[in-house]
């Protein structure tokens, strides 16, 4: 049996976040300093692509999402360990709603291992 190849394997989670009424309390400028603590983090994890998205007004149940790319499961991991371990879990001023995982192409590199 062979194994699937690697490139171009990538797999994205899609967050689903409600933000709290804790954090609608704050200022404008206390949510931006906030906001910006996270960057050290996600600058630890440039190879985990992260993208937030506001939904507050288009979605029910959840206020943001986020989507993050990645290929390596553990970095996605380790990056949200340290994301949980800030004021935005601890507070907490968010709640993670759901989570989607997926693998782009994952039929393909089925289909290629299987000899379909």
């Amino acid at each position: 049996m062979t194994e699937a190849p690697r490139a171009g394997s990538r797999y994205a989670a899609v967050v689903v976040l409600e933000l709290l009424p804790a954090w609608l309390a704050r200022s404008r400028a206390e949510r931006n300093a906030a906001t910006a603590r996270l960057r050290p983090i996600l600058d630890r994890y440039r190879d985990v692509r992260f993208r937030w998205f506001d939904a507050d007004a288009l979605g029910h149940g959840y206020t943001d999402f986020v989507i993050c790319e990645f290929d390596d499961l553990e970095r996605y991991q380790f990056l949200w360990d340290e994301i949980r371990d800030t004021e935005f879990f601890t507070l907490p001023l968010a709640r993670i709603r759901h989570v989607m995982l997926g693998s782009e192409d994952g039929y393909r590199r089925f289909e290629a291992v299987r000899g379909a």
